[in-house]
C-alpha cells in the first residue's frame, strides 16, 4: 500500500506519524511526504472507491464556496485487491469548543450560499443554470447533487429533483425503508410508512425552500476546529432543505447552543420547523437501523407515530 502511495504522490519520502485511526467505516493514517503532511483514508469494501468519490465531490463543492475550512482533497486511489484511499490535506484538528458559534454562523452562510448566488444573478440578469452540474458561479435551483454519495456505507441516489418533498421521500426516507424492508421486513414500519408518505407533503407547504449546499451528515464527530477557527469534514454533500442539517446535529449531542442560536441568528425557524425537524430525525433513525441493527427500531416507530399524531 505505502508503495502505491509513493507512487501515485510522486514522494520519495512517506513517513507515518501519530497513531492510525478513523471511524466505524474507514481506517485512517497520517504520514510525511514531499511535498507536507497528508492523511490518507483506506477502506477494502467494493464501494470504496465510490464512498471516496463522493467524499472529495462534497469537500471541493464546499471548498469553492469559501465559507468553512474543510481538508483539501487530493486523490482517491484504488487499491490492488479491492477497495481504495483516500489521500486529503492533514489538519491538527482538536475537539469543536472556542469556535462554536463561529460554526453555526459559517454553516447557515453556506446553506444561504446558493439562494444569495440566485438573487446577485437575476439582479445581473444572468441565465439560471439548472443544476446539472456544479460550476463555482452557477446558481442551482434543482434538489441534488451530480455525484453519488455515501451516508455511512449506504450509497445515496442524488437524481435532480424540482420539489424537495419528492427528493427527499424518494432518495432518502424511501430508499432507507427499502433497505429495512429487505433486511427485516417489519411489518409496523411497513405500515407507519405507507400512512406517513402522503402527510409529508403537507409539511412542507407553507415553507419556500431554495435548494441549499448541505454538509450532508452533520453530526459531532464530523466538526472540529484548530486554531484558526472551524472545520468539517467527511461529508456526504447535496443541495437540500437547509433545515435537513440540523436535525442530526441536534439528536446525539456534541454541539452547544451557541451554535444553534448564531446559526438561527441568520437562518431563523421558520412556521412548522419542530415538525419538520422530527421528520429529518427519522432519517437519521432509519440510517442508523440500518447501520447497527435493531437497537433503533424503536426510535424510529416513535417518530413515525409522533408524526402520524
Amino acid at each position: 500500500m505505502e508503495k502505491i502511495l509513493k507512487t501515485e504522490l510522486k514522494t520519495s519520502v512517506l513517513k507515518a506519524f501519530g497513531s492510525s485511526g478513523g471511524g466505524y467505516i474507514s481506517q485512517g493514517q497520517a504520514y510525511e511526504t514531499d511535498n507536507g503532511r497528508v492523511f490518507v483514508k483506506i477502506n477494502h469494501k467494493p464501494q470504496a472507491r465510490k464512498m471516496f468519490e463522493g467524499e472529495m465531490a462534497s469537500l471541493e463543492a464546499i471548498q469553492k464556496t469559501n465559507i468553512v475550512r474543510v481538508p483539501q482533497p487530493i486523490k482517491v486511489i484504488d487499491l490492488p485487491g479491492g477497495g481504495a484511499m483516500f489521500v486529503m490535506e492533514y489538519l491538527k484538528m482538536k475537539h469543536l469548543n472556542k469556535y462554536s458559534s463561529k460554526l453555526g454562523e459559517q454553516i447557515a452562510d453556506l446553506h444561504l450560499y446558493n439562494q444569495k448566488l440566485g438573487e446577485k444573478l437575476r439582479k445581473e440578469g444572468n441565465t439560471i443554470g439548472k443544476g446539472a452540474s456544479y460550476s463555482e458561479f452557477q446558481y442551482v435551483d434543482k434538489f441534488g447533487f451530480h455525484k453519488a454519495t455515501c451516508c455511512g456505507y449506504i450509497a445515496q441516489v442524488n437524481e435532480w429533483q424540482s420539489d424537495w418533498p419528492s427528493f427527499f421521500i424518494r432518495h432518502r426516507l424511501q430508499a432507507q425503508l427499502d433497505l429495512i424492508e429487505k433486511d427485516y421486513g417489519d411489518r409496523e414500519a411497513r405500515e407507519l410508512w405507507s400512512q406517513l408518505k402522503v402527510k409529508i407533503p403537507e409539511m412542507f407547504s407553507d415553507v419556500e425552500i431554495v435548494p441549499a449546499l448541505l454538509h450532508g451528515d452533520l453530526w459531532a464527530g464530523n466538526v472540529a476546529e484548530d486554531d484558526s477557527g472551524p472545520i468539517i469534514f467527511d461529508p456526504a454533500s447535496f443541495y437540500g432543505h437547509s433545515e435537513f442539517e440540523l436535525a442530526i446535529a441536534g439528536m446525539f449531542g456534541g454541539f452547544s447552543s451557541s451554535f444553534f442560536s448564531a446559526y438561527h441568528s441568520k437562518i431563523p425557524k421558520a412556521p412548522g420547523f419542530e415538525k419538520r425537524n422530527k421528520l429529518y430525525q427519522l432519517f437519521n433513525y432509519i440510517n442508523h437501523w440500518n447501520h447497527f441493527g435493531t437497537g433503533y427500531r424503536g426510535p424510529t416507530i416513535n417518530v413515525m407515530r409522533k408524526l402520524l399524531k
